[in-house]
């Protein structure tokens, strides 16, 4: 497997141009964001990653999580290198001040991820978890609960993890049968017995950290039916005393581990709680927020955790074009087509291998604009500006969907471009295409996104949320006509589908509309990206980005234009058949 080089140059101006990081560190709050420290962030995780987690990348694969005696066992390094990561305040990036984080904007946080999960995508959704509880005990958590769990999972020193799919429950989360009874007398009195089983727990239990922090979704007695009726609550693996020691070991553990496609080395769980296997035989948590307001606690983190997921989809791109890269540079095969010289040449120079390399680059540097956009609207969101939280509301599923997608698409034409070595695990490959195949899935699938844009967030401010963005990229895009037609295509569809569709034509439409509105905010971030170089910035990438932005609008956005018939084909001819004669 090709080692991972960071791309520090491409991520800086993505962050400066897209995020505007630079006028982000005027603030008061993210003042300590100026110019260099922002570059020794991104230098110094991207030389952490590409010397802690890629060389552990490969071997995770082979090698794998495994459930042994009770315990889940990680293969050699991986111990260390996680040990490295909290003791150099990786973990800490944009986390709260008060509980040891470092305060900075989401936006270096995306960064962070970025290049440990290029280097490797398995580890890094261990700590991509943790950020998710943290999220969440800071906005729902009780001052007490943040000063016993906080502290320890800004640091690493304890990671986090989300609980919510049940056996009988997938993406419907309000059918969950997971029980929560109240402690009335005891030690644990005003506490929670938790009783149920979990599945699909990424990272769910492991020996790298001190304890693990489980957020859990459970049913308090005489609950509401569904989504309703659910309640959030604080499982730790071990026991946090007051004075924040642990105490023993929880009635909690992983009864099975999954056998995945890809990410082998990321222990995905089975988890049982309070099935007596520990000392007491009893698994005790802590309410976190309102009774029967869990899922809207776990939603607080939801947003975040979904632009995690599409940045999976830069992080696999990125490290699939590399490689790609590398094996086409080297690859001898065959003239040259047309030239009167014979002498066969690196399969880098035929037509058709370019065409896939660009095709790649352009697709991995969009979603990369498209991401830290997103990023920095979050941050502006954070500070107080409404206008800019209500396009991150809408840039999300873009960033999800398109972005995650981008990554499996990447990924498998790095397979085509190595040919039938490609489909050969030896070459590394196929593990990029293995592992980028879960982010579609992970946080709600990309048809549920898509279904998010069409319902959520097109009713967001009448319908203006979304059209704005859309107004906006036309305005930008005069001397762009492709990407001012797709944008103008967005405008019509969105229009149509808020004032004349049925809901069930919204959503058969959604995924192309979705699509389709990904592919023109990052052609628009790209040309962003493309002007600031023209103008001087980043002189190391004035060859390269004027040509993966023409590319990106010249092949995907036409691409995406003719999505508009899928977009308003409505869903009649979807339900043509019945279910009977489509099964058959």
């Amino acid at each position: 497997m090709t080692p991972y080089t960071p791309p520090t140059q491409d991520q800086l101006l993505a962050i400066r141009v897209n995020a505007g990081i630079e006028e982000l560190a005027q603030t008061e709050r993210f003042a300590a964001a100026e110019p260099d420290l922002v570059e020794a962030i991104v230098e110094g995780v991207g030389q952490f990653a590409a010397g802690e987690f890629a060389p552990l990348n490969r071997l995770g694969d082979l090698e794998g999580a495994k459930l042994e005696n009770g315990m889940v066992r990680l293969p050699d390094g991986f111990a260390e290198a996680y040990q490295s990561y909290v003791e150099q305040g990786w973990n800490a990036i944009a986390s709260p001040e008060e509980f040891g984080g470092q305060g900075l904007p989401f936006t270096l946080a995306c960064n962070v991820l970025e290049n440990l999960g290029s280097a490797n995508m398995a580890f890094n959704l261990l700590p991509m978890l943790s950020v998710g509880a943290i999220e969440a005990i800071e906005h729902h958590g009780t001052e007490a609960q943040k000063a016993k769990y906080l502290p320890n999972l800004v640091s690493g020193a304890w990671s986090g993890t989300m609980n919510l799919t049940e056996p009988q429950a997938g993406s419907d989360v309000g059918a969950l049968r997971s029980t929560a009874t109240p402690i009335e007398a005891g030690e644990h009195a005003g506490k929670y017995l938790i009783q149920g089983q979990k599945i699909f727990i990424t990272w769910g239990e492991h020996e790298l950290a001190e304890n693990i922090i489980h957020l859990v979704l459970a049913r308090l007695p005489d609950a509401p039916e569904g989504s309703r009726g659910i309640s959030l609550f604080i499982v730790p693996k071990y026991l946090v005393r007051d004075d924040g020691s642990l105490g023993v070991r929880n009635d909690l553990r992983c009864v099975s581990l999954e056998h995945k496609l890809g990410i082998h080395a990321s222990p995905t769980c089975v988890m049982s709680f309070g099935d007596s296997y520990a000392e007491g035989g009893e698994c005790i948590g802590e309410l976190i927020g309102e009774p029967n307001r869990g899922l809207m606690a776990m939603f607080t983190m939801m947003n975040n955790a979904r632009i995690n997921v599409g940045n999976q989809g830069v992080q696999i791109g990125e490290r699939a074009t590399q490689q790609a890269l590398a094996f086409a540079a080297e690859r001898v095969q065959s003239a040259r087509a047309g030239s009167p010289d014979k002498t066969p040449v690196a399969i880098i120079e035929h037509p058709d291998v370019r065409r896939m390399l660009l095709r790649m680059k352009s697709l991995t540097e969009g979603a990369r604009a498209l991401l830290y956009y997103c990023a920095g609207q979050v941050d502006r969101g954070n500070l107080g500006d409404e206008t800019a939280g209500l396009r991150a509301e809408v840039l999300v599923p873009l960033v999800k969907a398109w972005g995650t997608d981008a990554g499996v698409e990447a990924a498998g034409i790095g397979i085509q471009i190595h040919g039938g070595m490609g489909f050969i695990e030896e070459t590394g490959a196929a593990q990029h295409w293995r592992d980028s195949r879960i982010s579609p899935i992970y946080e709600g699938t990309n048809g549920i996104q898509a279904a998010d844009l069409v319902t959520r967030k097109l009713g967001l401010a009448g319908g203006e949320a979304v059209l704005a963005l859309a107004q906006e990229i036309a305005r930008d895009a005069a001397d762009e006509p492709a990407l001012r037609a797709l944008a103008e295509d967005c405008l019509a569809v969105a229009s149509w589908m808020r004032d004349e569709a049925t809901l069930d034509d919204r959503l058969a439409g959604s995924v192309p509309f979705c699509t389709m509105l990904a592919v023109a905010a990052a052609g628009w971030q790209l040309t962003k990206q493309a002007q600031a170089v023209a103008n001087g910035a980043s002189p190391t990438l004035a060859r390269t980005k004027p040509v993966t932005t023409r590319y990106f609008l010249d092949h995907l956005v036409p691409e995406a234009n003719g999505l508009k018939a899928s977009a308003v084909a409505g869903a009649e001819l979807l339900y043509s058949l019945s279910t009977e004669a489509l099964v058959g």
